[in-house]
């Protein structure tokens, strides 16, 4: 006997904010039905079990102590709840007041209808295809593979994956749902069966999606409400092992599902877009990173040999002066070397920093000068090319990063954010609040005003009211808009960034929330403002200095080890110690042993934070913790060389 209408499960991984704003649109949702909520977290390190336990003590919460996957999580709830409908919901979505309600008398209304989906817009307000999609039957995976369903995307036969030819604002029967939200008959899982555990992540919404259908039962699209969907939060689209894991899932479906010579076909093709999806991942990413690298050392490589000749005609009166061999030796390591410096001061990460780029340069000539002064006479170019190369570089990379700039933002205010013109719509409590929290989080933008929730009196105290947003957003030139969730509706917020379309940024302050929460693209993750900690750590660069100084003090080791037998004890597993950082198995700095904490990982250390501290010093549990979570939160390459060399000849001791 069901006891409650709905039962809502979560499956949570690391995005504790955005579970935030899913739990409380889920509350406001709730209102006419009896209704049930699980949140299942596999092992999340960022604090979410306890804002669940804190902030939603009526939430049911299944914490696990590691991630078994999507599959398994679910069907933890599953087996609990008293629900006579089911809802898989993602924990990166903001539901409407009214969805449940209407999607209840739906369900009530069809009693021929296994499952639900409804409309899914972005987080710019645009519609997701995959909303409403089609069986992957071997010509339809081709034509999304290959990208016809791109090319012809009304079409019902070339975009049968995402139903192109079905209106997106028409209720329709359809083949597979997304497991971002999936409301399910209970009656038709006890049915059926649950989800299918094989499936890690991906795949089993398309699994369920069949077997429901296969039982007899309808998939309908419902078009009568919609939920924001932050795409991106659990994976990243770009990456290799999202190409591996959603196509393997594809294989593992079509193994289960098709038979014979249709099966073969199937898992072939699926095989060959696994290597040419890759390919194609491999070769966007490569260009992505290596473009500028590669423009750089063209623009240093062309200028050192022009300057070679202008030198030699116009110094030495001498075409042929400098050898032939200095374009293909000195010049491509002078090249490599200015490249590698660059890379190392950060620049690629922060390509609007010049003087990252500058810093690097002149790091990179100190470096040639000093390899210039031990190469043998006749393998030394001269000194005025060097330091015309410098020259050359410091101006012509500047001006190609001016040029890029200039390319994608129409300005040359390289290395200075654009402040956006903000609105915010809301109370001017809440306006005020947020104006907060974005100097909080060192958010600098451009605050044009307050757009009142409602119908206001003429105060002044408001730009406007809200149904004259189109106004403000074309008079102000709005670039972000930050709703307030406590004064504006989910449904109100939807229309409004469906209306306004995508050239603005969305974001939505949860109510009684540190976080503001958007995102800009449908294919990139949600961004987030907040107060939370942010660690030093986490940035790219400080995570390659770290590498490249564990590198060269392991190099530094080997190549000086008859001078370290004397120095550092225990010289032996120093050794070993040198080998296991080389191939980044460990790392010569690591947090204090034997602690618990929630912080970003790191490879297990030679050393702790520690040991330069000196012996004697007895530190409790609390200190331990305070230390890992500055060492941390302030890092720098400067506090590791400190450790290191008030510890060096700690160097050969035993990790564990």
């Amino acid at each position: 006997m069901n006891h409650t209408d709905l039962s809502v499960i979560i499956v949570n991984y690391n995005v504790k904010h955005f579970l935030e704003q899913a739990l409380l649109a889920v509350q406001k949702a709730v209102q006419q039905l009896s209704v049930e909520v699980f949140v299942v977290d596999n092992n999340s390190v960022d604090d979410s079990v306890t804002m669940v336990q804190q902030k939603f003590p009526s939430v049911k919460l299944i914490a696990n102590k590691h991630n078994p996957g999507f599959s398994i999580a679910n069907n933890q709830a599953i087996r609990q709840v008293s629900g006579k409908y089911v809802l898989l919901l993602n924990p990166d979505t903001v539901v409407e007041e009214d969805t449940f309600t209407k999607c209840f008398d739906f369900m009530e209304a069809h009693p021929n209808a296994g499952a639900l989906g409804v409309k899914m817009i972005d987080g710019t307000g645009k519609f997701l295809p995959e909303s409403k999609r089609g069986f992957p039957s071997p010509f339809v995976a081709f034509c999304k593979t290959f990208g016809l369903s791109t090319f012809f995307p009304k079409s019902p036969l070339f975009n049968r994956y995402y139903l192109g030819h079905l209106s997106q604002e028409a209720t329709n029967p359809v083949d597979v749902l997304a497991g971002a939200f999936m409301w399910l008959r209970k009656s038709v899982l006890d049915e059926i069966g649950l989800l299918d555990e094989q499936f890690f992540m991906y795949g089993e919404d398309i699994d369920l999606s069949y077997r429901i259908t296969l039982a007899g039962y309808q998939n309908y699209y419902f078009a009568d409400t919609t939920i924001i969907h932050y795409k991106g939060e659990s994976t990243k689209k770009g990456s290799l092992n999202y190409v591996r894991v959603f196509y393997n899932a594809m294989i593992l479906f079509a193994q289960k599902h098709f038979k014979g010579q249709k099966a073969s076909l199937f898992i072939l093709m699926l095989k060959g877009a696994i290597y040419f999806r890759a390919f194609l991942t491999l070769l966007s990413n490569t260009i992505k990173r290596l473009y500028l690298p590669f423009l750089d050392a063209s623009i240093i490589y062309l200028g050192l040999i022009f300057l070679k000749n202008f030198w030699s005609n116009y110094h030495f009166k001498q075409a042929d002066y400098y050898p032939e061999w200095l374009n293909y030796i000195n010049f491509p390591i002078y090249a490599l070397i200015w490249i590698v410096a660059i890379y190392f001061n950060g620049n690629y990460d922060k390509k609007g920093d010049l003087r990252r780029l500058v810093r690097g340069i002149l790091l990179g000539t100190i470096v040639i000068a000093a390899i210039y002064g031990f190469l043998p006479l006749e393998y030394r170019a001269s000194r005025a090319i060097i330091l015309l190369g410098t020259i050359w570089t410091i101006t012509f990379t500047t001006l190609l990063r001016l040029v890029l700039h200039f390319i994608e933002f129409r300005n040359f205010r390289i290395g200075k954010t654009k402040l956006k013109n903000l609105v915010i719509i809301g109370s001017l409590e809440e306006s005020e609040r947020v104006q907060q929290l974005l100097n909080q989080a060192n958010v600098e933008q451009n605050f044009i005003g307050t757009v009142a929730p409602e119908e206001i009196d003429s105060s002044g105290q408001y730009l406007s009211a809200l149904n004259q947003l189109s106004e403000v957003v074309q008079i102000y030139n709005v670039e972000e808009i930050i709703f307030c969730s406590k004064d504006v509706s989910s449904e109100i917020i939807m229309k409004w960034m469906t209306q306004l379309g995508a050239k603005i940024s969305y974001k939505i302050v949860p109510l009684e929330s540190i976080s503001i929460i958007g995102s800009h693209s449908k294919d990139t993750p949600g961004e987030l403002y907040t107060i939370d900690i942010q660690y030093n750590i986490n940035q790219p660069l400080q995570r390659r200095n770290k590498r490249l100084l564990d590198v060269l003090l392991s190099i530094f080791l080997l190549l000086t080890f008859p001078i370290q037998l004397v120095v550092i004890p225990k010289f032996a597993q120093c050794l070993k110690n040198c080998f296991q950082v080389l191939f980044n198995k460990k790392s010569w700095v690591g947090y204090a042993k034997g602690v618990p904490f929630n912080l970003p990982s790191l490879k297990l250390g030679i050393l702790d934070v520690t040991d330069h501290l000196g012996a004697g010093i007895q530190l409790n549990t609390k200190t331990l913790e305070r230390l890992n979570f500055f060492y941390v939160k302030d890092y720098s390459i400067d506090k590791d060389i400190e450790i290191i060399w008030k510890s060096y000849r700690k160097l050969g001791k035993e990790s564990s």
